[in-house]
């Protein structure tokens, strides 16, 4: 039989505020144990919880970059269960009405375009942190993160593989950093996700039984956990049994996921609406302020790049599938022009992103400028380099030995001959001396041509104008 996996995921983005959701607690990373801990994050008696309009201006951010509606009025409820690092006995959350519904997130899966519709962006608090090292077999509970704000993105059951949740997952990570909402550092907790995962045989429609593994911080987690849960339930079905809906915990070490507990439904948690908060208003007047001030957003930039620079769709997606590339990419095509962003974006996504994936840089930290690399594209348009040479630049700019382009290109005697005289003078001890070839290629063996074209770059020391080398010895090899 075969199988469909049906995955959906819960995505818990922390907000880049500088205090709480409901108070004024701060939200720095790193700070001791329990330091950062209010009365309000508490509960204590006689405190009352404040929205941070911070938090919700975040909100409406995401909800205009997804194609939402950013709701006018929307409700805070308590989510009421028991866990030791959950102060208040109930979390503060959004149920029957979230500041953000609908929208969707659109992202290239191979060479196909898949659109993942969103069920809803809610706001509310996060919790404290359990902590089980150095604690001679009991518990600490550090509650810092208690009453961080959270923006979780709750997608439909719209993927069916674990490559497609991971594409999902990345597009909304770009997406949160590049508007600024969240960090995106998944090892602090920032972004995180759940995944509720069921498997289906192929062409039935309704869905199978789910179960949600939780707290998955790396894509790498992720697909892992997915294909493991998906071949998990598959062997218990086709083994006779049934899948029980429960959540589970993803272990990467064992690479295996085990059952934490079984799965709640809304009416386990008793939500009912928080007597301490008043309805969240957003003003019309609010939500087109702040659609004024949006950045231009991923999608919106690749149609640009295909529209005035001629670029692919490929190379359009992938140039901004960071907030940090696509800088890059525009502070260098300021300072080449638009007539160089194919070549342009042939080197940040060949010969760049292998450097920074190398020596694991960001394009920031890039050790050639914008400018620098501008002049190196520039050199490779005007045929002063090729291919081959640029390269050797290219290494040697990025090992810092030189601070201009021209004066690299001197000192490494890499100047590209393509004076035709000195080429065509190469090129006629080459076919002098290989008189094989040659007789092989007017007999129709086109690989001999690719041959005598390698001769001459040698003979060239690889400086040689490839285009100007293939045009006369076609030439020549003509008469």
């Amino acid at each position: 039989m075969q199988w469909e996996i049906v995955v959906g995921l819960e995505t818990h983005t922390q907000l880049t505020t500088e205090s709480k959701i409901f108070s004024g607690a701060s939200t720095a990373f790193g700070a001791e144990p329990n330091a950062q801990a209010c009365a309000v994050d508490l509960a204590l008696p006689g405190v009352l919880p404040v929205m941070n309009k911070a938090a919700v201006q975040r909100a409406i951010q995401f909800g205009l970059a997804v194609g939402a509606k950013v709701a006018e009025h929307s409700v805070f409820a308590r989510k009421n269960y028991f866990y030791p690092d959950l102060p208040k006995g109930y979390q503060i959350s959004q149920f029957e009405i979230p500041v953000v519904q609908g929208g969707s997130v659109s992202f290239l899966l191979g060479e196909q375009m898949k659109t993942v519709r969103l069920v809803r962006a809610h706001l509310e608090e996060d919790a404290g942190k359990s902590l089980h090292e150095d604690f001679a077999g009991q518990s600490g509970i550090d509650l810092n993160r208690a009453g961080t704000p959270l923006l979780e993105i709750v997608t439909e059951p719209d993927m069916r593989s674990a490559e497609e949740a991971v594409a999902y997952a990345k597009t909304l990570h770009t997406l949160v950093t590049w508007l600024g909402i969240c960090d995106g550092n998944m090892q602090e907790g920032s972004f995180r996700c759940d995944a509720n995962v069921s498997v289906r045989p192929k062409g039935e429609t309704k869905l199978g039984t789910r179960c949600e593994i939780k707290n998955l911080n790396s894509f790498k987690f992720l697909q892992a956990a997915i294909l493991y849960e998906a071949q998990r339930q598959i062997e218990i079905i086709e083994d006779g049994g049934v899948i029980k809906q429960e959540t589970r915990l993803y272990d990467p070490d064992r690479n295996e996921t085990r059952s934490m507990r079984s799965k709640e439904d809304s009416e386990d948690y008793r939500y009912f609406p928080d007597p301490d908060l008043p309805p969240l208003v957003i003003s019309t007047e609010w939500v087109e302020q702040v659609r004024a001030e949006m950045p231009e957003l991923p999608g919106q930039k690749q149609a640009r790049y295909i529209a005035d620079l001629g670029l692919s769709e490929y190379d359009a997606v992938t140039l901004t599938a960071s907030r940090a590339m696509t800088d890059y990419f525009e502070a260098v095509l300021a300072a080449a022009g638009n007539d160089k962003a194919k070549p342009l974006a042939n080197w940040l996504l060949g010969e760049f992103s292998a450097s920074l994936n190398r020596d694991d840089k960001t394009p920031a930290e890039s050790p050639i400028s914008p400018a620098l690399m501008a002049a190196l594209v520039k050199r490779v348009v005007d045929g002063t380099l090729n291919n081959k040479t640029a390269k050797v630049v290219f290494a040697a700019l990025w090992e810092g030995k030189y601070s201009d382009v021209d004066a690299c290109i001197k000192g490494e005697g890499l100047e590209q001959i393509s004076d035709s005289g000195a080429v065509e003078k190469m090129i006629d001890d080459v076919l002098a001396a290989h008189p094989g070839p040659v007789a092989e290629y007017k007999a129709g063996k086109e690989a001999s041509f690719n041959f005598l074209v390698g001769q001459v770059m040698r003979a060239a020391r690889g400086k040689a104008n490839p285009a100007q080398v293939n045009e006369i010895l076609k030439a020549k090899l003509s008469t």
